[in-house]
């Protein structure tokens, strides 16, 4: 399992995610950690490079590309069967790893989202306009693919490395979560939330 980190300007949040993901490393065997920092201008570039020893992979940009340029140099650098994106500012919880793992285990997936809308003890309230434009696009994108997911714009997301081709990725921006699904959609056949 590779978990990609895109960062930037995450002074505030980016130890304390790699500190819960190296304890999540003794339940999982096989972990690797790819950092990859977007050029900041705070100080997470120097808690990184002073905690090499929480990360497997450090990627630095020197100016700020967007969280798609990450992403597509995390997936460049990883190794792993499995792809996970965790996003840095602990929006989402690294001890949720442990459930994709399982249903990894379990079942074999080719996709998996971390829905925000399916939850076991609570949620984050979203705004109202951005609940209704996410309903839509996830519909639209069920009726085209022969799905049923309730979040498909969630950060939370694990899939299958060889179902992607990272060099055909065509976005940088935030469609690109879509445009990552929709690839993963058309090429595998086992997906879960």
């Amino acid at each position: 399992l590779s978990i990609i980190i895109p960062c930037y300007n995450e002074e505030n949040t980016i130890l304390e995610i790699l500190n819960k993901l190296s304890l999540i490393k003794n339940s999982i065997n096989d972990l690797e950690i790819i950092v990859i920092d977007d050029g900041s201008n705070d100080k997470t570039k120097n808690i990184l490079e002073e905690n090499k020893n929480l990360y497997d992979h450090f990627i630095s940009s020197p100016i700020n590309r967007g969280k798609g340029y990450s992403v597509k140099k995390g997936l460049e650098k990883s190794t792993g069967e499995f792809i996970f994106f965790q996003d840095a500012d602990l929006e989402y919880d690294p001890n949720d790893i442990l459930k994709f793992s399982n249903l990894i285990k379990k079942f074999d997936p080719d996709l998996i989202i971390g829905s925000r809308f399916n939850y076991s003890d609570y949620t984050r309230s979203h705004n109202i306009l951005n609940k209704f434009g996410n309903y839509f696009i996830t519909n639209l994108f069920n009726v085209l693919y022969n799905t049923t997911f309730t979040d498909i714009y969630s950060c939370y997301a694990c899939f299958k490395k060889d179902l992607l081709n990272g060099e055909k990725i065509k976005t940088d921006g935030f469609e690109q979560h879509a445009e990552i699904r929709t690839k993963v959609v058309k090429n595998g056949k086992k997906y879960y939330e």
